[in-house]
């Protein structure tokens, strides 16, 4: 958590310090304003990809370990299993549906049978609680 904090922090210094030095350096005139605005729509556009990758590979590290006596003791069925994976995306009852090959009423129905065993009322509420007991990352 410290390395993560302290380079998230070093990063934006540096982030800041070049948006600084980039600032002066149209400002003095030695460098044109097409080039700045470039220059920074490049850096962005760098952050945005970077970003994106390393949210997009955090999904499913290699360190998550699914918490198997849970899934025994609340009895989930490998259906509601996937259900919960792809609810936990954010995904809409018509998308999971389409995911899984299933009709939306057979989503709904494994949702309902999910919320009672988790004991929650909620989409968000069963993704919290998931997490909590080690069922989904």
């Amino acid at each position: 958590m410290i390395r993560t904090v302290a380079t998230a922090g070093l990063t934006l210094a540096l982030g800041a310090f070049a948006l600084a030095w980039l600032d002066l350096q149209q400002a003095t005139h030695r460098m044109t304003a097409e080039l700045y605005v470039a220059l920074i729509a490049i850096v962005f556009a760098a952050g945005g990809l970077w970003l994106g990758w390393r949210i997009a590979t955090r999904r499913h590290g290699p360190d998550f370990v699914r918490n198997d006596a849970a899934v025994r003791s609340l009895r989930l069925t490998g259906q509601e299993m996937k259900v919960l994976d792809v609810l936990a995306s954010g995904h809409a009852n018509k998308a999971i549906a389409r995911a899984l090959g299933l009709s939306p009423n057979t989503v709904k129905t494994h949702l309902a049978n999910l919320f009672a065993k988790l004991e929650v009322t909620t989409r968000t509420g069963a993704v919290t609680r998931a997490r909590d007991l080690g069922l989904i990352p």
